[in-house]
């Protein structure tokens, strides 16, 4: 990808230490485009370096030095403000305006306008060279190019010659390889109008570009495929677990992160095939409705069929104690910073001070007596904005006393764990979904109990208490907000809820929150969002690499 550009991924072959203080591992990395790495990378220590590497910081660090550090500060931060989880006042990157609203209307009925508008500030700002404050460069950066060095070490990896159970090593290798494939181009698919398919290891640069259905499409296909490949490892075989265990960083393998069993590792498989359908058909529940409908979206509605495949994912998705992909700050040679590094770092401290500010309308989501509530917030300092504004700030130091109660935020060095795939939590709240969607209202409920319990809560069950099918979706709407908040999915859900498309199309929130300079608040506030569902290709990719005959648009054509 990006032809004649982007030297982020180019790297001579030298040790970067990326496996925690003790530096147990060293990453080795290359241009995972150039065919001479071959010759670099001649036995089983260098591609176990160059497999990590070249997803770990290929894919989540280089390129990503603008705002915060990782791909999970910026690229993770832009899905949370257009989710309206978050704010900010910087000018940075366009932080500022790419979550503003066109308008919004407070409790008095007066019409409040945003100024510049999503699809405008996106628009005007692709273009070539423009990346620093294009938001369009950033997640399509880097997971092509953690779908390029993928392409690279598949390729070398069966010219290598390998110790012990050979074809157990070479398989997880290639397991590898397939799984980071199919999260990139989940990645793509999910967010952008239309993508290119790279699976070879060339450096030949492709013009052909495809609908983002194509790239969904092969997005399952990798991970159909990474199943397949864990389904033929020889389960006696130790060399599975210790070729994983070398290929996750010591550090990263802690709390819900570790070497996944196989069937944890298809579980994870299932997660996102289950993504790959729900974010990516629209589900609306607009105002209350669950019969809401929208109109010129880039996408149709779920079905029942797409729903019970969903079910029959999850169902064999993520479960409490399957381990999954994390990512955790380093004291040194890290992949991200502890006090910059992700979306809820970038949240965390004084509200004034801190580059995103927590919005008031993601707090309300919480019931007032929500443990997390008390343990992640706190009303020391005021923040004015005429949207933004917000009394709240994500508590920096935690009450230690206070254990089993899911941390929002964190600055400490190895304390916050980022979420880099699905969630034991992300799965539940799609099977609960689909449950009530399908009718099985209180199944869903439950499902909503245990994600509030798992995370500590300590709330009423609202399970057994004979809710509406409305009523249930705003209890699942509330705790998908509150329980994924910074893991790279709050845009897809009020994508796919309706909400941010224009009122006049059907979409728009309503009964928001908004907190006033006096201290005042308003309760009953209308937004309309009106955002582009799925991005435009950013221009230095389209310019540099025109779409050739038979391309699909680059430009999404309904906004």
């Amino acid at each position: 990808m990006f032809k004649n550009k982007f030297a982020y991924i180019v790297f001579i072959l030298a040790g970067i230490a990326l496996a925690g203080t003790s530096c147990k591992k060293q990453l080795q990395l290359g241009d995972p485009n150039d065919p001479r790495l071959q010759t670099n990378v001649n036995n089983e220590t260098g591609l176990i370096a160059l497999a990590m590497g070249g997803v770990y910081v290929n894919g989540f660090e280089n390129g990503d030095g603008w705002l915060g550090n990782s791909y999970f500060s910026l690229p993770y931060g832009y899905k949370e403000l257009m989710a309206d989880n978050i704010g900010a006042d910087a000018s940075n990157n366009q932080i500022t305006t790419v979550g503003y609203p066109t308008y919004y209307i407070t409790d008095d009925g007066q019409k409040h306008p945003g100024g510049s508008t999503n699809v405008g500030i996106l628009r005007t700002y692709n273009i070539l060279g423009g990346s620093g404050n294009n938001p369009l460069y950033f997640q399509w950066q880097n997971m092509y190019a953690l779908n390029a060095s993928c392409n690279q070490i598949a390729h070398i990896a069966p010219t290598i010659k390998l110790s012990g159970d050979a074809t157990t090593r070479l398989n997880t290798i290639l397991a590898w390889c397939y799984w980071w494939k199919g999260y990139a181009y989940a990645e793509i698919g999910s967010m952008y109008y239309s993508g290119i398919i790279e699976d070879d290891s060339g450096s030949v640069t492709k013009n052909h570009y495809v609908p983002k259905d194509s790239i969904l499409a092969r997005s399952n296909y990798y991970l159909n495929l990474c199943a397949t490949t864990l389904g033929s490892i020889n389960a006696s075989s130790s060399d599975y677990a210790t070729v994983l265990g070398e290929l996750i960083p010591a550090d990263y393998q802690t709390g819900h992160g570790g070497v996944l069993t196989p069937t944890m590792w298809v579980h994870n498989i299932n997660s996102l095939l289950a993504r790959n359908i729900i974010a990516n058909k629209l589900a609306p529940f607009v105002n209350g409705d669950p019969n809401a409908s929208i109109k010129n979206a880039s996408t149709g509605n779920m079905t029942a069929a797409d729903w019970n495949q969903v079910l029959t994912l999850t169902t064999n998705g993520i479960q409490q104690g399957d381990y999954v992909f994390t990512c955790r700050s380093e004291a040194a040679n890290s992949v991200f910073t502890a006090n910059t590094g992700n979306v809820a770092a970038e949240t965390t401290g004084n509200n004034i001070s801190a580059t995103f500010k927590i919005s008031v309308r993601f707090v309300a989501n919480f019931k007032p007596t929500d443990k997390r509530l008390a343990q992640n917030f706190w009303t020391g300092k005021t923040y004015n904005n005429p949207f933004y504004g917000t009394p709240y700030d994500i508590t920096d130091s935690l009450d230690p006393t206070v254990t089993g109660v899911a941390i929002l935020g964190n600055k400490l060095v190895g304390q916050y764990e980022v979420y880099i795939g699905p969630s034991y939590e992300e799965n539940a709240l799609m099977a609960a979904e689909a449950n009530i969607r399908l009718g099985n209202t209180d199944i869903g409920l439950q499902l909503v109990d245990m994600v509030r319990d798992y995370q500590g809560a300590g709330v009423a069950h609202v399970s057994g208490t004979g809710l509406s099918e409305a009523a249930a979706m705003q209890e699942l709407v509330s705790e998908t907000r509150v329980s994924l908040f910074g893991r790279g999915v709050s845009w897809y859900n009020v994508r796919r809820w309706g909400w941010t498309y224009d009122i006049a199309n059907g979409g728009g929130a309503y009964g928001q929150k908004l907190y006033n300079a006096d201290g005042s608040w308003d309760t009953n506030v209308t937004v309309d969002y009106n955002f582009m569902d799925y991005w435009d290709l950013p221009a230095d990719e389209t310019v540099l690499n025109p779409p050739g005959a038979g391309s699909a648009p680059v430009k999404n054509p309904n906004f």
